[in-house]
């Protein structure tokens, strides 16, 4: 029997079997999950820095949706400037105006190693669409999505000088190019233009920028031999933020195939309960009431029944997954075969798509506790245990709105 000659170099054929069975995944300390920063003052809804800025009508193609853009870019550029920022464009009619195109801008922030090189980073991709409703008339969508945007901002600019610290400590060991896969990680965070339908939901009515760039990048190779094919296959885990913001949500986990992933998140989530870290509990100290003790005994804390956002984490692999049945932004990239985590909870929340979803409806404990868990997951998913700087070194690091170095100017006003 002739020996077959290989059509694809061995060793590459190694590292992507490897990239399949190997998912180094480094858990974060009790100390390092009690110094994570909080957004505190920044997640305030009428001056915080990251979120204030996006509670506006955002309807793609609007000024508002070119202010809350510009906002994206000029905290990067102003606080992030390590990370590298690029637009993917695209333009559609929709039913709402005709013949008329609509312009969709998606933003791309990415993260990858200094040594590493294109077509050969995985990156655990962050995702939320900005844009909001065109109708009713002054829809805000704070949880839809403009909540979720900002904690992506936060878990951005939490981990930034701990991925700083990671690889410039690689480096001083002489860990390059050819260090291994397991190294071979990055971040990226998808701000999406487009999610909304104009007039109703359907296969052409929605998802404008999602549909965009996951057809781009199916279709963008990467130099021959590179590990990953296109930016696409470069996606490790596609972690979709909506709807979160509101009290007591719960959050199935979707996916069989990603239901590992949400088992971590889970198990943050019981972590920071357990050390009364999440505000939103009713365990936390501040919420915690006081039982009537004995005259001359010490007041005890009346514990209540402790919830879950993530209400599937003790959920077998081998239990029933149906898939969410909800229209997302993962679709057309779910389409393409990326792995998939839906964060988004099950029933909606109330003010789903109603005028009321607005900064004043938001539950900002909720939202703080979604913004600190966020970033955990992603810190142990970039293994960035021991390289977390404390709270008072990022202190001098939040948003202050500066000028930024990029504009994007409003290509067309509906």
């Amino acid at each position: 029997m002739a020996k077959l000659k290989p059509s694809f170099p061995l060793f590459l054929l190694l590292r992507l079997l490897l990239l399949t069975l190997v998912g180094a995944y480094t858990t974060l300390t009790d100390a390092s999950l009690k110094g994570l920063l909080r957004p505190g003052a920044d997640f305030n809804i009428n001056t915080g820095s990251l979120l204030a800025p996006i509670l506006i009508p955002r309807v793609p193609g609007t000024p508002g949706s070119t202010a809350v853009l510009n906002h994206f870019v000029d905290f990067f550029r102003t606080n992030l400037p390590k990370w590298h920022l690029a637009f993917q464009n695209s333009t559609s009619v929709t039913p709402a105006f005709g013949n008329k195109e609509i312009p969709f801008v998606n933003l791309i922030a990415t993260r990858d190693p200094p040594w590493a090189q294109p077509g050969e980073v995985g990156r655990l991709t962050l995702v939320a669409h900005y844009d909001s409703k065109l109708y009713p008339t002054g829809f805000i969508g704070a949880v839809d999505s403009a909540a979720p945007c900002a904690m992506l901002m936060h878990t951005a600019r939490s981990v930034d000088a701990a991925l700083t610290n990671k690889w410039a400590a690689m480096a001083a060991e002489g860990v390059d190019e050819f260090a291994g896969i397991e190294e071979e990680k990055g971040l990226q965070i998808l701000f999406l233009d487009g999610e909304e339908s104009f007039i109703s939901w359907t296969a052409t009515d929605s998802l404008y920028g999602a549909r965009s760039l996951a057809a781009e990048w199916e279709q963008t190779p990467h130099p021959a031999l590179s590990t990953f094919r296109t930016p696409l296959s470069a996606i490790s885990l596609f972690l979709l933020l909506d709807l979160l913001g509101s009290q007591n949500p719960t959050v199935p986990s979707y996916f069989r195939t990603t239901h590992w992933a949400y088992r971590h998140m889970s198990n943050l989530e019981s972590r920071f309960r357990s050390l009364s870290l999440f505000k939103s509990s009713p365990n936390h100290p501040s919420k915690r009431s006081q039982e009537t003790a004995p005259k001359g005994q010490p007041q005890k804390s009346k514990s209540a029944k402790e919830p879950a956002f993530l209400i599937d984490g003790e959920k077998a692999s081998e239990g029933g997954f149906f898939g969410s049945g909800i229209q997302d932004d993962h679709l057309p990239f779910q389409a393409r075969g990326v792995e998939v985590l839906h964060i988004i909870p099950n029933p909606f929340p109330g003010v789903w798509h109603e005028l009321a979803d607005d900064g004043e409806h938001l539950d900002m404990d909720t939202v703080e506790d979604w913004a600190v868990l966020v970033t955990a997951f992603v810190a142990e998913w970039m293994e960035l245990e021991g390289f977390m700087d404390a709270p008072s070194a990022l202190l001098g690091k939040r948003s202050g709105g500066g000028d930024g170095n990029v504009k994007v100017e409003c290509k067309s006003e509906l």
